[in-house]
């Protein structure tokens, strides 16, 4: 079967290197790191959650290529796979951008475990933020499919629903990039508030949106 994104050296080379660097610096931090490292830290980037070394090591670089592999899956596996040829353009970008800020959060961490002084609060929001607002920037180019995007049944149900549900979801995941950067530098309380309810508003909004869309399109 073929895919309707057509995967190279080209379009590869990219992820396949992040990955490569990935792999190659988990022995680096195995070997350097001490035997219960920080895998988790709050609101105010201090550490509150630990592993051991080994799990701390090469646990990211194996999920780094579990996503990698599903990327490339995912064309193949959607029943509306004809679709991605439209956005394939738009599909790499989000791949490049998911795996290369995952693998910045991975060597922040990793830098941090073997005694370097970095706030991880400020450098782990600032890239998943930026990612956020990329990622909203592009969802308006997003065709309709069963994997990426806002899946509601009103959005699957319609193409003018989910374009618009999109445009105005690109917008709110935006915005909700500038929330995550802004976080570690607001008191934690605040900072819990204004994330988890944006994460609430925004979910409930796009979904109801486009129920709206559906009922007025009917009408």
């Amino acid at each position: 079967m073929n895919s309707p994104i057509k995967f190279n050296l080209k379009t590869e080379i990219i992820p396949l290197l992040i990955l490569l660097v990935c792999v190659g610096l988990s022995f680096f931090f195995y070997a350097h790191s001490p035997e219960i490292i920080a895998t988790h830290w709050n609101f105010r980037g201090e550490a509150d959650g630990y592993s051991s070394r080994m799990f701390g090591s090469f646990f990211f670089p194996g999920l780094l290529i579990g996503i990698y592999l599903l990327f490339l899956a995912l064309p193949f596996l959607d029943p509306k796979r004809e679709r991605y040829e439209e956005f394939a353009k738009i599909y790499n970008i989000f791949r490049y951008l998911i795996v290369g800020v995952l693998a910045i959060v991975y060597l922040a961490t990793g830098i941090y475990n073997i005694g370097y002084h970095i706030n991880i609060g400020i450098t782990v929001a600032t890239v998943i933020g930026i990612m956020m607002i990329v990622l909203g920037n592009y969802m308006g180019k997003i065709k309709k499919n069963w994997f990426m995007g806002i899946r509601t049944p009103w959005t699957l149900s319609s193409e003018n629903v989910w374009n618009k549900t999109h445009r105005v979801g690109g917008v709110l995941f935006m915005i909700f990039g500038v929330i995550i950067i802004a976080a570690p530098f607001l008191p934690e309380t605040l900072a819990m508030i204004l994330f988890f309810g944006y994460t609430v508003a925004m979910l409930a909004g796009t979904f109801g949106y486009s129920y709206w869309l559906f009922r007025q399109e009917n009408k």
